[in-house]
């Protein structure tokens, strides 16, 4: 029996008919895991986006990109109820799951990106520091920026759709385990959306570091260093995992009773998933609440 057919044996089978043991193990990790993410996320960034209010009237660039990140985050947050319903309660393999598995991750490379642009604007504002005082139309460029990244993100969720269908889920955030992403879209995914943004925070980071470590000894720059050093920490800690998985379990060999077997790349995946979801809870206090006295 080819791969095709067990897939197509495995979509009309109910979830109840996967082991035991594995799906209540992964079902209770999952609700452990990201029950603390959506309650600390949310009241997190919900905070966040009540000071942005709070303070519109002397909005600047930065804070039009922190906006965006805030955003980013709470949309992500606010979808991981449906998930922590589903490891107990499973939701019915329809296009709501393809939209739920769209919705994370176009935030989560949303998050990605727009702390790319923020790293990119923090190493021009050290690097150029005069230059930056006399920029013109900084808010225009910070909000078109912005856009650009939610229309990329949501241009390359329509194209791959297909990714994601119905069909091709073993519930309704899971796939199924021999049918993993496409090459062309793992390639996608892993050297640009990831690795392109991950080489530029590296190098925009390390930058900022060198020169605020060179030029200034002030309590207010050390502390600027700690702040974005953590921050390069985090992006590593948080993205690094679940694109391994996403090259791992696409190269991993799927025996043909893989619906009764555990795959360690798999359950990896889940894993690197929940990490990457982790990354809401630091943005929006490492970004927002500790550089709002420094560039405002």
């Amino acid at each position: 029996m080819n791969r095709s057919s067990i897939s197509l044996i495995h979509y009309k089978m109910p979830c109840n008919t996967t082991n035991g043991n594995a799906t209540t193990a992964v079902g209770l990790f999952e609700f452990l895991a990201y029950s603390p993410v959506f309650l600390v996320g949310f009241f997190v960034n919900v905070a966040a986006l009540r000071a942005f209010i709070s303070i519109r009237r002397s909005w600047t660039d930065t804070h039009i990109y922190m906006l965006n990140l805030a955003v980013a985050d709470l949309a992500l947050i606010l979808s991981l109820p449906f998930r922590i319903y589903d490891t107990f309660f499973p939701l019915p393999k329809t296009c709501l799951c393809t939209f739920l598995i769209s919705v994370h991750f176009i935030n989560m490379y949303a998050s990605m990106m727009t702390t790319t642009a923020i790293s990119v604007h923090r190493y021009l504002v050290v690097r150029f520091p005069l230059q930056a005082r006399f920029w013109k139309r900084k808010k225009a460029a910070a909000a078109s920026v912005c856009l650009i990244i939610w229309a990329l993100l949501v241009a390359l969720a329509f194209v791959f759709r297909k990714e994601n269908y119905p069909e091709r889920l073993w519930t309704c955030y899971e796939r199924c385990k021999d049918n993993p992403l496409s090459l062309k879209f793992i390639i996608l995914l892993v050297f640009v959306a990831y690795s392109i943004p991950l080489l530029t925070t590296v190098f925009c980071s390390s930058q900022v570091i060198i020169l605020l470590r060179k030029h200034s000894s002030s309590g207010e720059k050390k502390s600027l260093v700690g702040i974005v050093t953590a921050n390069l920490i985090v992006f590593v800690v948080c993205y690094t995992p679940i694109h391994i998985a996403f090259v791992v379990n696409y190269f991993q060999t799927v025996p043909s009773n893989w619906m009764d077997e555990y795959l360690p790349a798999h359950a990896f995946l889940r894993v690197s998933e929940w990490i990457s979801s982790t990354n809401c809870c630091f943005d929006s206090i490492s970004y927002y609440f500790l550089l709002k006295k420094i560039y405002t």
